[in-house]
């Protein structure tokens, strides 16, 4: 596996996300994730572990999508846990990430929750 950049601050995985999502990189996504984070992605469901996010990201990335950068919500951290959010440019709710502090001082997803889904009904 190729040496990837941490991210020093919780705020730091969003630009890293950004970047090698637009470099077609599903292995250096899935590395923002620890081994058993829960990515509710696609909408609805749940992606659970590193490995499952990669093979996820793989085929989201096949299609080459652009991702933008988005100016993050200010960051609420406790201990070695923080979340993480983001309004998207396109005004369709939040993103939020639970994030958490790793042994060398990087930063990790744990949970992420990309798209907010209204409730039905």
């Amino acid at each position: 596996m190729p040496e990837y950049e941490k991210a020093l601050r919780p705020e730091d995985l969003t630009r890293l996300f950004v970047e090698r999502s637009n470099a077609g990189d599903a292995a250096g996504v899935a590395a923002l994730y620890e081994e058993d984070a829960v990515l509710a992605y696609p909408p609805g469901a749940r992606t659970v572990g590193r490995d499952a996010i990669r093979a996820l990201w793989e085929k989201v990335l096949a299609d080459r999508p652009r991702f933008e950068p988005e100016t993050p919500l200010p960051t609420l951290v406790s201990g070695d846990i923080a979340l993480t959010s983001t309004p998207p440019k396109d005004g369709s709710g939040a993103r939020a990430q639970v994030v958490r502090r790793q042994r060398d001082g990087s930063w990790l997803r744990v949970l992420d929750q990309p798209e907010f889904i209204p409730p039905t009904g």
